[in-house]
């Protein structure tokens, strides 16, 4: 494990002259502080609190982040306000972990021993345990260049949402030219990477949203938007190969009006609550009530990893997806930010500066 300041990261890097030298004694830097936000306790988002605390030592195979942006995902919502499902993994009276985050973009300070593709000042994007903060120690493995034509806030926008989007329509959804796909949400985080995802893949998608997220979802390429406050997308009468459901909105037995016999149905979310079950009882009721019947429903969790961050970079790069980024807060205004999301109108992703 090292513990190197930021600031000594030059000091790996000395002439070749020091090298040839004896190795010389361990020296052990004490972390500098820098300011996080930090929930030690369950509740609303007004728990999260911005405080100085210990700068985080590296592992052999992670690197330092200097931590530019961060987005909002509900992950966060989920673990701040302590949701029954979400104390199991991360305690059940309190949580053990104070640390809040997992999207990233930033620049790399220093490098642990295993680390091979990466050096101090390689900006990169991706996730990292506690990245609302000032810096986060990230797996290599999880982390990939940033793209070029990228700022920080839309690198950071990009990871759990875009990872989460390919992964449901590539993996699970086994997406292919010329399908038709639903996908039920097309406005919020995961939604608006979807869209743009499954029209590179070269399906014929249709984007449920509200009446006014219509003109976006049509301007990231949607062939038809259905605006849920004024039809019904159960009931317009047109089958579907495939089917992301992000908003969590309706039952099995109603959207399977809009799918062929043999569709594949991608759960991906669920309603936002403050108490509860949040979105288990959507995704456990969908699952049971589509047995026996001729769709497949599926259910995962998104695995973050380079390869996927770096497919998805070239697909920025090539100006075929482009993140959305609704609001933008700062670090001390992480509540705020959290609460934005919970309220469910978020228009693509919330982010946030550091």
């Amino acid at each position: 494990m090292l513990t190197i300041d930021p600031r000594d990261a030059l000091v790996l890097a000395d002439d070749a002259s020091s090298a040839a030298r004896s190795t010389p004694t361990p020296v052990t830097v004490q972390p500098r502080a820098m300011k996080a936000i930090v929930a030690y306790r369950y509740g609303r988002p007004d728990v999260l609190e911005l405080r100085d605390v210990d700068m985080p030592v590296i592992e052999d195979d992670q690197v330092l982040v200097r931590v530019h942006a961060s987005s909002v995902n509900p992950v966060e919502w989920y673990g701040v306000t302590g949701l029954y499902f979400a104390r199991i993994g991360q305690g059940l009276r309190r949580p053990k972990s104070a640390s809040v985050g997992a999207d990233l973009a930033g620049q790399v300070e220093a490098v642990g021993r295993d680390v091979q593709g990466l050096q101090p000042g390689d900006e990169v994007f991706g996730t990292a345990a506690g990245s609302w903060a000032e810096y986060a120690a990230a797996r290599e493995a999880r982390l990939a260049p940033k793209p070029a034509n990228l700022s920080f806030e839309e690198a950071a926008a990009l990871p759990v949402a875009g990872i989460t989007a390919l992964q449901a329509l590539r993996d699970k959804g086994g997406i292919q030219p010329g399908q038709k796909v639903l996908i039920n949400g097309a406005s919020g985080g995961v939604g608006t990477f979807a869209v743009q995802i499954a029209k590179a893949f070269g399906a014929e998608v249709t984007g449920v949203c509200s009446t006014k997220n219509v003109d976006l979802a049509q301007s990231l390429g949607a062939d038809h938007v259905v605006d849920y406050t004024r039809e019904d997308f159960t009931q317009l009468g047109k089958r579907h190969d495939l089917m992301l459901d992000i908003a969590g909105s309706r039952s099995f037995f109603d959207f399977r009006r809009a799918l062929t016999p043999e569709a594949t149905v991608v759960l991906v979310g669920g309603p936002m609550t403050y108490r509860g079950l949040g979105p288990l009882p959507h995704l456990a009721g969908t699952l049971l009530k589509s047995r026996g019947r001729s769709q497949t429903v599926k259910f995962f969790v998104a695995k973050i990893t380079k390869e996927d961050l770096a497919f998805l970079g070239q697909l920025l790069e090539s100006g075929k997806v482009t993140p959305v980024v609704d609001r933008t807060y700062q670090l001390s205004e992480a509540a705020e930010a959290l609460r934005y999301l919970g309220e469910g109108h978020a228009r693509g992703k919330v982010v946030i500066t550091v």
